[in-house]
């Protein structure tokens, strides 16, 4: 998360940062149940605790609050990636680990992939955000495409795994497993999808 306000670039106090993120956390909440375009500022700064002069001090235009909550949301997306059970997502039992712990995950079940659903809506509608939602993505990409690599470079798969390819299809896997799963209300499709998914990626496991 940056620590220099949207309007001004200047460095934020400790105070200033924590009243910032409170926003971005609210907003980001109500964007995820609501959709962006059904959240106005009285609803942010309501659910934030703040005056309406504090969001705007921050944030002031809708434009550059949903620039931070998409920042916010890919960091929260990158973050779970790094945990330090999965590694660096650089086996196939890390892999596996990374399917299981979404498909197990409530918050799945309740409304789909954070970030993927506000980033949807977004690059539809807004143009401006395509780049910070590709940036999302990309970042999210490179964690597999890293792994994927590593395990190509150790013999672990063979030459011709495409690692930029397996990991579109690992991310792909996830949004598409994520909205079913969020249209059905439960993890069936999401497991399907990342199973699947994993199956084609252990095709390309080298014989030893």
């Amino acid at each position: 998360m940056t620590t220099t306000t949207e309007a001004r670039g200047q460095k934020l106090t400790a105070k200033g940062q924590a009243t910032r993120d409170r926003i971005v956390r609210a907003a980001a909440e109500l964007m995820y149940e609501r959709g962006a375009q059904n959240t106005n500022n009285e609803q942010v700064r309501e659910a934030a605790g703040v005056s309406g002069s504090q969001l705007t001090r921050h944030f002031p235009t809708k434009e550059s609050l949903v620039r931070a909550v998409l920042a916010w949301q890919a960091d929260s997306i990158v973050a779970r990636h790094q945990a330090p059970e999965l590694g660096e997502l650089d086996s196939f039992v890390a892999l596996r680990q990374w399917a299981d712990s979404y498909i197990a995950s409530q918050d799945m079940v309740r409304g789909g992939c954070t970030f993927g659903s506000l980033a949807a809506e977004v690059v539809k509608t807004e143009p401006a955000h395509r780049d910070t939602v590709a940036d999302g993505f990309a970042r999210w990409q490179e964690l597999f495409q890293r792994g994927l690599s590593k395990m190509r470079e150790r013999g672990e798969l063979r030459p011709e795994a495409d690692p930029a390819a397996l990991a579109h299809l690992l991310t792909a896997a996830f949004q598409g497993g994520a909205l079913l799963d969020q249209a059905a209300g439960d993890s069936t499709p999401l497991r399907d999808a990342l199973y699947a998914a994993l199956a084609y990626v252990e095709s390309f496991a080298a014989e030893h």
